[in-house]
């Protein structure tokens, strides 16, 4: 009944992964390029979350 009222985590998850491409980039922009490669390995942690949480929904 009050399904409608819940938040959907991988819609909060793809906010957070765009975010940090979005920081990912501007440190590469800036030639910071090891602020550039941790933030993208925390991007592709939040993937990897997405990912799994888009396979238990399908399941």
């Amino acid at each position: 009944m009050f399904s409608i009222f819940k938040k959907d985590p991988v819609k909060k998850l793809n906010k957070r992964y765009e975010a940090k491409l979005e920081q990912a980039m501007q440190a590469q922009r800036n030639g910071d390029i090891r602020s550039y490669a941790s933030i993208t390995a925390e991007a592709e942690k939040i993937a990897i979350e997405i990912q799994a949480l888009e396979s238990l929904a399908k399941s």
